[in-house]
């Protein structure tokens, strides 16, 4: 039974480094395209500052409820050991929560506007403009 727990825990660190590994490696794109340094800083802060702004989002009463049902969804799924595409896989495995957490994303700003993020982005303005880019909104 602690195996499992262990087990659990193990993936959804390693399912949530994957994440930031992809999330810095769109700032490190975002950087060469406009010529800017990005920071250790802004990579390490990267990943926090998306979970932070997911969860401002869903706790956002002017939000509408569906959009904040789905950000509370996505808070589960990127918690949660269980993917579309199994871990396991090479790339793949944790290529899926950034497509979710896109796709997520895309559906905020469709619904609630790409102001929504702005209000509620904790981080850099780079790394807001990576998630922008993310979300189809910048």
């Amino acid at each position: 039974m602690t195996g499992t727990w262990w087990q659990a825990l193990l993936g959804v660190t390693a399912g949530l480094l994957a994440v930031w590994l992809l999330l810095v490696a769109a700032l490190a794109l975002h950087a060469r395209r406009t010529g800017r340094r990005v920071s250790l800083a802004d990579a390490v802060r990267l990943l926090p500052d998306v979970l932070r702004l997911l969860r401002r989002l869903a706790a956002d009463p002017g939000l509408p409820r569906s959009v904040r049902a789905w950000l509370w969804l996505l808070l589960a799924y990127v918690a949660l050991p269980i993917d579309l595409v199994p871990d396991f896989v090479p790339v793949l495995g944790y290529a899926d929560d950034v497509v979710v957490i896109a796709l997520v994303l895309r559906h905020v700003v469709r619904r609630a506007g790409p102001e929504a993020l702005e209000r509620h982005w904790p981080g850099t303005p780079d790394g807001l403009a990576v998630v922008k880019a993310l979300a189809g909104a910048g």
